[in-house]
């Protein structure tokens, strides 16, 4: 976003402002609820006086500097180089198209995941040109100043991209600058991130995506320091998207969106998607399969979040009528045992809700290679005076008693411990944080950490 894009640790991203807008938007991602067929007139430009489009987008900057701009010092945001920004770019456009993009771009500033256009009466054209969206079968995952293969699959597997190499060049440029460039872009495509580790996991997932047919070269380096240079034609599918575990127990079980079953050393284990309304149902019939278990390893990793009774999760693992702090033990086969979270950037919205409880309130210990996402908000919508659209944007962030006081919101739910992936492991198909769980449940969690008592 190139109004105030902060450096991410160990890089060289300088402060936004500098960079040069992409006229593709990424369908579906932040512009929320439009068509992308056809056309629609645009609104007509007056000879004399602020027009339809500059009127919306006072009205925009002066709205969401109100409601928002409590964030703004968070975040680090120049909301200042933003109305000076989009006041002028709103005097050259010239159709509502524009209009919706440049609205789009704007509500990226916020540095808000939840932020968007909704609601539209305008119609996008198609920009794809029939082509369909997809990845080159590869994830990345930032360790350090570097970047590693995290999974890989099908073609670019058998083409020699393992998981655990390094990546030293995407198409030439270094790994790391080439995903802060990458981070830029997506935001001036008009999609919003409410923190820069979040941006940047997103880059290393949806941001190797591109049209069917069109290629990626990667240089490599693996384990004992030989070179290869890789080029992908990218013709995969939706497989972009963040998986979580980079190598999941055997054996999993599928429950809605979840999926459960048991290490190797006998602890159970279940991933956790997404957060649906009925999630603690499947809570308590994952917990029913898994039966009694030495300790739990709850997975959060990719939940893009949802909606439901989170405190009823939470007293799915107290024992029934137990009153522990604000929440009572309730649910068919509750478990009290020790337990582990794992998060990682990818855990966005009511995901980062449930994750922060079980740490804030004593539960569970939670590690991972970053904290979560930052975007848990409370939403408010907007109607622009021209009619054409309303936004939706967060007014207040979420557990606002987290974080010393500043809710989740652009900060996230830091683990206790962060636990990189390990190279080594990636290449030996050992998902690091799973190995680090398993660690910790059979020593013994650190002492003073996670006050609930558990079992007696």
């Amino acid at each position: 976003m190139p109004s105030a894009l902060r450096a991410v640790p160990g890089s060289p991203m300088k402060r936004r402002g500098h960079a040069t807008p992409n006229s593709r938007l990424l369908p579906g991602v932040l512009v929320l609820g439009l068509a992308f067929t056809g056309s629609a007139p645009g609104a007509e430009r007056t000879t004399s006086g602020p027009t339809a489009y500059e009127k919306d987008v006072d009205f925009l900057l002066t709205e969401l500097g109100k409601q928002s701009g409590h964030f703004f010092e968070q975040k680090k945001i120049d909301w200042k180089a933003v109305e000076k920004r989009f006041r002028g770019e709103v005097k050259k456009v010239k159709s509502d198209v524009e209009h919706v993009k440049l609205c789009a771009r704007l509500l990226a500033q916020l540095e808000d995941g939840h932020a968007g256009i909704t609601d539209s009466k305008v119609k996008l054209p198609d920009e794809t040109g029939g082509q369909r969206w997809t990845g080159p079968r590869v994830h990345l995952v930032p360790m350090g100043k570097g970047v590693y293969v995290l999974a890989s699959f099908k073609d670019a597997l058998s083409s020699g991209i393992e998981p655990g190499m390094e990546v030293l060049r995407i198409d030439g440029e270094p790994a790391r600058r080439w995903l802060e460039k990458k981070v830029i872009a997506m935001r001036e495509e008009g999609q919003g991130y409410s923190t820069d580790h979040q941006a940047l996991h997103a880059a290393c997932h949806w941001g190797l995506a591109a049209a069917e047919g069109t290629r990626i070269a990667f240089e490599l380096r693996d384990l004992r320091g030989r070179k290869k240079t890789v080029a992908i034609t990218r013709r995969g599918g939706p497989n972009y998207a963040p998986l979580g575990p980079a190598f999941p127990p055997e054996g999993l079980e599928p429950l809605g969106r979840q999926s459960y079953t048991k290490t190797a050393s006998g602890f159970g284990y279940i991933h956790l998607r997404d957060v649906p309304g009925d999630l603690p149902d499947q809570i308590d019939r994952m917990l029913a399969k898994l039966g009694e278990i030495p300790g739990l390893i709850l997975d959060m990793r990719a939940n893009g979040g949802g909606g439901c009774d989170h405190e009823a999760v939470f007293g799915r693992f107290l024992a029934p009528g137990e009153t522990w702090r604000q929440y009572t033990g309730q649910g068919s086969k509750p478990y009290t045992g020790p337990m582990v979270v794992i998060i990682d950037a990818g855990v966005r919205s009511a995901g980062e809700t449930v994750a922060g409880m079980l740490k804030e309130d004593g539960r569970a210990y939670l590690i991972g290679d970053t904290p979560t996402a930052g975007m848990s908000s409370q939403k408010a919508t907007l109607a622009v005076p021209s009619g054409l659209f309303t936004v939706r944007f967060s007014v207040h962030s979420n557990k606002s008693r987290f974080n010393g006081g500043k809710g989740i919101e652009g900060i996230g739910v830091a683990p206790h411990q962060i636990v990189p992936y390990q190279p080594a492991d990636l290449a030996a198909g050992v998902d690091t944080l799973i190995r680090r769980a398993e660690e910790l449940l059979k020593k013994g969690l650190p002492a003073g950490v996670v006050p609930y008592p558990g079992k007696k």
